[in-house]
């Protein structure tokens, strides 16, 4: 064999193994989401291929309600998903072991009446002595219960509160009377004025800028950071997306979300719902004490240890320095600092 064919193929064997090395696996993720207007990052990312281009492959595996879903990242059927703030700082309090990595969305929650009741109904106060029908574990359920305790209303016994399965059945319940009032959030608020019902208040008036549904892991899923620091890219880049792309993400989240197109524009791009991707460790610790002034939990564990916030800290200094004249990841990265550090 002559010396010219042997550097050919040495070559050629060089480039071969190179090409194996760069090809790894993608990694595989099981997300679970709601079927929620906040929760389209999700939807947008998978749609724009933003997954595959961070070498995931990831499933989607909708959940009606936030118990339902960490019940499944705990006991390891799902390896991440994002729900309410107050369900896994109530299963943590009691010993889980789950890790806040991000967010998903912010605020959003709504209290719904029947117009005839708009006189008796006005405020949080009015609810003393009434019916409320609420989703357990859902952030606006707990911004209820802080805000019930802020007026002077213990709501163990000086109200009804039904816990129902999804915003549907509170609609439902609401609607046919079995309720005074009710606790959705979006899309479900403006379903609930299609259908004639009224918002009186919404979460955001009662805890300005609190978080909703947090992004958790478990432990044994951190062992692997650089999945999670990939999926954190992904959403980040879903998010930024969605500021300049409006058709094209109301496309994705149609897919998912089963209502016309108006509707869910008017939600997503809603002024009451935030969507940043930030863990929010300031928010959630304010979250935490309103629940432990509200007796939702009883707050004996030490909150600092929920916080894994180092894989979201990489994604959105790596998406900054690739992009330093966009001003959309700087701001985030400034947020970060404020909001975590």
């Amino acid at each position: 064999m002559s010396s010219t064919l042997v550097r050919v193929l040495s070559v050629g064997m060089s480039l071969f193994c190179a090409c194996l090395a760069g090809s790894a696996a993608a990694e595989s993720l099981k997300v679970g989401y709601l079927p929620a207007i906040g929760h389209g990052k999700y939807f947008i990312a998978y749609e724009q291929g933003f997954f595959k281009q961070e070498n995931l492959d990831v499933e989607l595996i909708e959940f009606q309600n936030s118990a339902d879903g960490i019940n499944a990242v705990i006991s390891g059927k799902l390896d991440t998903g994002s729900f309410s703030t107050p369900a896994p700082l109530l299963f943590y309090s009691k010993g889980s072991d789950v890790k806040i990595v991000g967010g998903i969305m912010g605020q959003d929650g709504s209290i719904i009446i029947k117009p005839e009741k708009a006189n008796e109904i006005k405020t949080v106060a009015d609810l003393r002595g009434k019916k409320v029908a609420t989703v357990r574990l859902a952030s606006s359920d707990a911004v209820l219960r802080a805000a019930l305790k802020e007026a002077k209303i213990d709501w163990r016994s000086d109200l009804e509160i039904f816990e129902l399965k999804n915003p549907p059945a509170v609609i439902e319940s609401v609607k046919s009377g079995q309720v005074d009032a009710g606790v959705v959030w979006g899309p479900f608020d403006l379903r609930a004025e299609q259908q004639g019902l009224k918002v009186i208040v919404r979460s955001g008036d009662l805890y300005p800028g609190h978080p909703c549904c947090r992004l958790i892991v478990s432990s044994a899923q951190l062992k692997n950071p650089a999945a999670v620091e990939r999926f954190l890219r992904a959403l980040l880049r879903a998010e930024r997306f969605a500021a300049d792309h409006r058709k094209e993400t109301i496309d994705a989240i149609a897919k998912y979300v089963k209502l016309d197109r108006d509707t869910l524009e008017k939600s997503y791009y809603s002024p009451n719902l935030d969507q940043t991707t930030d863990p929010n460790v300031k928010g959630v610790q304010k979250f935490w004490l309103s629940l432990v002034a509200s007796n939702f939990i009883d707050g004996k564990r030490p909150l600092e240890p929920i916080f894994a916030v180092e894989p979201y800290q990489k994604a959105i200094e790596s998406l900054a320095r690739e992009n330093p004249k966009d001003a959309f990841y700087q701001a985030r990265l400034k947020q970060f600092r404020e909001r975590n550090l």
